[in-house]
């Protein structure tokens, strides 16, 4: 396989391994960006994969080639819900962030699982039939060299990721919701003196999150593994929450380092076919993604400048 072929290969795999990074990581901006950390994006996307898969399988021959797309509504919906107890904890209770996210991370791969063991009688869901299918751009697929690199053989999934990260960068800096929430994880006080409910305004953005975190999971349920068990997220979650802190809290940022992150995945799964890597043990490329992504945050986390207020539970009336 020669380097070309080896791009058109990698390239549009790295885009499809970094949307369910890019929709997660963008989810912790909004929450994140409002003051509340949120560790939990692992188990919101393992809630996520889970009901996509679930979802899929139950409603195929309803919706037929629907049927993946409508699971990451029913995705979004079931882990935004599921953020909620991370909102109650950390916002209205005012427990310590960073122990209620983790709290989130083991009640959902637990909740999953067993659900799985009562429903399928198995460690694992059956495999889904009703799958996203890849297509060519028209027009844009024929440009010389970029077109097969970017345009060809394209997730849906991977176009909705991009286009949530542009929505997300405009809302958080264009928008009047956007300011009240940037100035809510900046000095939270002096917000409610300009008459914004921080409270709500963090809410919104912890739900916001598992939205997104919950489309995916799902999307990479229903791309990468087609099927959910205990393995299927497998430190996805906080590949995007380091991905989020890669990109200093930016959208467009945090889409920068998901596809970074979406690279070395890629690498390590098409390693074998180049030829200076092909001697390389597996072990090593399996681990690849994750030391990159400590790598990342040893030499980037101390550079980046997190909102001010992030981690403080806001006591209205505390100076």
């Amino acid at each position: 396989m020669n380097i070309l072929d080896i791009m058109y290969f990698i390239v549009p795999m790295s885009i499809a391994y970094a949307a369910p990074l890019i929709l997660t990581a963008i989810g912790g901006v909004f929450s994140e960006r409002s003051g509340v950390i949120n560790i939990g994006l692992e188990g919101l996307m393992v809630m996520g994969a889970f009901i996509g898969i679930l979802f899929n399988l139950s409603f195929a021959n309803t919706f037929g080639v629907y049927t993946p797309w409508l699971a990451l509504l029913a995705a979004m919906i079931a882990s935004a819900l599921f953020s909620v107890l991370h909102a109650v904890a950390s916002i209205t209770f005012r427990a310590d962030q960073v122990v209620s996210g983790v709290a989130i991370n083991m009640l959902g791969i637990a909740v999953a699982l067993f659900s799985v063991k009562m429903i399928f009688d198995k460690g694992q869901t059956d495999f889904i039939q009703q799958k996203f299918p890849r297509f060519d751009l028209p027009f844009l697929s024929e440009i010389p060299f970029i077109g097969p690199m970017l345009f060809k053989l394209v997730y849906g999934t991977s176009i909705l990721a991009i286009v949530i990260a542009v929505v997300a960068w405009f809302v958080i800096y264009k928008t009047p919701f956007g300011l009240r929430l940037r100035s809510v994880g900046e000095h939270p006080m002096a917000a409610d003196t300009m008459g914004i409910n921080v409270m709500k305004i963090r809410y919104i953005a912890v739900i916001i999150s598992g939205g997104l975190a919950g489309i995916g999971g799902a999307i990479y349920s229903q791309t990468m593994t087609n099927d959910f068990g205990h393995a299927t997220i497998n430190g996805q979650g906080f590949m995007a929450l380091a991905a989020m802190i890669f990109g200093k809290w930016h959208p467009i940022g945090a889409m920068g380092a998901a596809l970074f992150f979406g690279f070395a995945q890629a690498l390590a799964i098409s390693a074998s076919e180049i030829k200076f890597m092909a001697d390389v043990p597996s072990v090593y490329l399996h681990i690849l993604p994750y030391v990159l992504t400590i790598l990342a945050l040893a030499g980037f986390i101390g550079r980046a400048n997190a909102p001010k207020a992030i981690g403080d539970p806001y006591i209205k009336g505390n100076r």
